[in-house]
């Protein structure tokens, strides 16, 4: 497959992707038929932060396997597919500091509270996807001859597109 054909690919699935969370979050974001009225969140009882609840869950995690933290993830923890060989504290951060923050999301948004391991909810299994298709696009970009940037210095991350939303489009850009 040419270069251009798997660009192209590549930006439908990304696309098609984010049509289909759109349309979810659309649907989620419809207002409520309850007549009870919900309670505000006032500066004394305002919910934590994604950041403060994905640091909650990085520090237990951190507390079961302490002793064990330099050992390759896949040995560590259960149903790892991705970033094997990483050693399982650095996991945690690249959970932590990478994907939840790139997408703006709690840990649970992927993972099931009490399961981590569990690939029932639909947004890990697209993340593994994306995964993979990030994975092509780095492979690419460092084939490529007529970027002025050094080789080792094109990649794209998360971020580069979702920039903090779960919808890339909706990021702002």
């Amino acid at each position: 497959m040419k270069f251009t054909q798997t660009v192209f690919l590549l930006a439908m699935v990304a696309y098609v992707t984010a049509d289909c969370l759109t349309t979810i979050i659309s649907a989620a974001q419809q207002p409520s038929t309850a007549t009870t009225p919900q309670p505000r969140a006032t500066a004394s009882t305002q919910e934590p932060t994604n950041q403060e609840i994905n640091n909650r869950y990085v520090k237990q995690f951190s507390e079961r396997i302490a002793g064990r933290e330099k050992e390759p993830a896949e040995q560590v923890f259960k149903n790892i597919r991705w970033l094997k060989g990483v050693p399982a504290e650095q996991l945690l951060l690249i959970m932590n500091l990478g994907y939840s923050r790139a997408l703006g999301v709690s840990c649970t948004h992927c993972h099931v509270e009490q399961d981590f391991a569990s690939d029932e909810k639909r947004p890990k299994r697209v993340a593994r996807e994306m995964a993979v298709m990030h994975r092509m696009i780095n492979e690419q970009l460092k084939k490529m001859e007529n970027l002025e940037t050094k080789t080792q210095e094109r990649a794209i991350t998360c971020s580069t597109c979702h920039r903090g939303a779960i919808n890339p489009r909706a990021s702002g850009r």
